[in-house]
């Protein structure tokens, strides 16, 4: 009787999906964790980041600066104070919060804080936005790792570890960028010269996951 109710209930809602299923998804969500980062162009940091198991998906956006709601131009303009951003939301089970800061290290250059590759400015300078006080431990960890690493004092790195702000996503026609204007983002990215960087960064390791040992 329950599972008739429950579909009879989807069905004078306007549902497609019964109400158990629903309730799975839902419990599901509350499991996931967010992560948000700035590493100069969202749409190449969309692009690496989803690339890994347990990423459930990645959105392009704003964060960190004064204006509310604001549109790439006035981001592009360098007067909001916002950086362009990808907030990651992932399953903790699959995939631990310090095996994706490893991934976002080695996707950025983080000897250069003006920018990044040949984006400059503000809104494109990395930033590790984190949620709370366990992100935060794990984001000065992962820095110090990240500077043992590359050989380098801590100090040498210029990626800002701060507490998340409010998010706004950015313009439907940036999101999924790599996947539905591909000739335009691998263009882009030749061009920009990031992967040639990464390489000269982290050599091997540049645009994976691996422990900071190398396994």
């Amino acid at each position: 009787m329950t599972k008739v109710f429950s579909w009879l209930l989807a069905i004078v809602v306007g549902l497609s999906t019964p109400l158990s299923v629903l309730a799975a998804d839902l419990e599901t969500a509350a499991d996931l964790e967010i992560a948000v980062f700035a590493g100069g162009c969202f749409w190449c940091m969309e692009h690496d980041l989803e690339q890994l198991p347990g990423v459930v998906d990645v959105v392009s956006g704003y964060s960190g600066g004064h204006v509310e709601q604001p549109s790439y131009q006035q981001v592009s303009r360098e007067t909001t104070g916002h950086q362009e951003v990808v907030q990651v939301r992932f399953d903790p089970a699959q995939l631990r919060y310090g095996t994706l800061l490893r991934s976002y290290w080695r996707n950025i250059d983080p000897l250069d804080g003006e920018g990044q590759f040949c984006d400059r400015g503000d809104s494109y300078r990395p930033v590790i936005f984190t949620t709370d006080a366990s992100q935060a431990h794990e984001a000065e960890a992962s820095a110090q790792a990240a500077a043992e690493e590359l050989g380098q004092p801590r100090s040498a790195l210029q990626v800002e570890l701060r507490d998340a702000e409010r998010f706004w996503p950015a313009e439907g026609y940036h999101q999924n960028y790599a996947e539905t204007t591909t000739a335009k983002y691998k263009f882009y990215r030749f061009a920009c010269g990031r992967d040639r960087r990464l390489d000269e960064v982290w050599g091997s390791k540049a645009r994976t996951a691996a422990d900071w040992s190398g396994s």
